[in-house]
């Protein structure tokens, strides 16, 4: 009996590089916010291109210090897609201002320059943007909208390393973009985050509020153990430990980023003459999407089997996801505080409702994507027949 090809969504790809480098920084003396850290701030910043770079202990913790150090809080208004994870909008929330949600693009899921600026209003401090899965926003317009109102920028860019606009990368445009290094990610620390700025006077004050304010490392201490604190801050380090993975991990962002486009043009084009299925990608040659995984929207006679057809993909073998479950304003806690109107978001509930998020991690082989479009395949034309019949 032949086995059954299990094709995970994301899987982690760890090697003797990491486990010896974690061995090293065992084997010393410092295990947190050290000399790897440090060097993974550097080698981050080099790897994108430029900036500042700042290692946290996850991503909401680089979005929660952002928006903090920035200067937004209560009685402000942020700018939010409506299709985002939950962590954009609850960094928003933990500082005390109000998310203002917008709809997303029905071909990329991103927020449009001209939603953003039709939600502007005096209280509007900032715009909190995403690259959702990867496609870049258009950061030249939006950045003309920030610069003509005065608002801070924060580019959540979890899913977005490797994505670029015109060369320049996700995160580089506005005053902070946030990252996250979770199992799944292009990258992995095990978790972790990094904040990276082109600001340095911000840079110094993230620095110093992710570790209680303190106006002095250990390294720079002359006296052990003696220190003052001169602002309100808190514990958002990142360890060697971690920091070690990433700097491995770092190393092969090439090759990682090149099997994900490998991966996703060879699925996209798999799924290409497949009837009433989209695929959400960038719309344009400079834009460069990091291809975290490919988005399938089903729509027309499909648009209701959303939930058979993943079933069916994961009796196949074939892991799914779901980028995202429901738009932010439907979620219980969104939906009782602020009691949107959710006719107002139905691309996103669209993207919410009728999509599937399928892998193109590194760990699989052009192989395993002709092998997901032909289970796809199958399964999509026999619901049609199973409605025509």
């Amino acid at each position: 009996m032949t086995q059954q090809r299990k094709i995970a969504f994301g899987k982690p790809w760890i090697t003797d590089a990491e486990r010896n480098a974690v061995l090293g920084v065992l084997a010393g003396d410092v295990l947190t916010h050290g000399p790897q850290a440090h060097e993974f701030e550097k080698e981050f910043a080099a790897a994108v291109g430029g900036g500042h770079a700042l290692t946290l202990s996850n991503g909401t913790a680089a979005l929660h210090l952002a928006y903090w150090q920035l200067g937004i809080g209560v009685g402000d208004e942020v700018i939010v897609p409506a299709q985002t994870h939950v962590a954009t909008v609850h960094a928003v929330e933990v500082v005390g201002a109000r998310p203002v949600f917008v709809d997303c693009d029905r071909a990329t899921g991103n927020m449009t320059p001209e939603a953003i600026e039709a939600a502007i209003t005096p209280r509007t401090r900032a715009i909190g943007l995403v690259h959702f899965v990867g496609m870049p926003c258009d950061m030249p317009a939006i950045m003309k909208i920030a610069a003509k109102h005065g608002l801070k920028v924060v580019e959540d860019c979890a899913l977005a390393l490797g994505t670029r606009w015109d060369g320049i990368h996700a995160g580089l445009f506005g005053d902070a973009g946030t990252f996250s290094f979770y199992p799944v990610k292009h990258i992995t620390t095990g978790d972790g985050g990094m904040l990276i700025t082109r600001h340095g006077d911000l840079a110094q004050k993230i620095s110093k509020a992710r570790a209680f304010g303190v106006d002095r490392t250990f390294a720079e201490r002359t006296v052990p153990g003696v220190y003052d604190v001169l602002s309100l801050g808190i514990n958002y380090r990142l360890s060697d430990i971690n920091s070690a993975i990433g700097r491995e991990q770092l190393k092969r962002l090439g090759i990682i980023l090149e099997r994900r486009a490998r991966n996703f043009a060879a699925l996209k084009s798999g799924l290409a003459d497949l009837e009433h299925v989209a695929i959400l990608d960038a719309t344009a040659a400079n834009q460069i999407n990091s291809h975290y995984c490919l988005t399938a929207v089903l729509d027309g006679a499909l648009a209701s089997q959303r939930t058979e057809v993943i079933r069916r993909l994961n009796a196949a073998g074939v892991g799914t996801s779901v980028y995202y479950p429901h738009p932010i304003p439907r979620l219980a806690y969104y939906r009782e505080k602020y009691d949107e109107d959710l006719s107002r978001f139905p691309n996103a509930a669209r993207i919410s409702d009728q999509s599937i998020a399928l892998p193109v991690g590194p760990h699989l082989e052009i192989d395993d994507m002709n092998h997901i479009a032909q289970v796809l395949t199958t399964i999509v034309r026999d619901l049609m027949c199973s409605k025509k019949s």
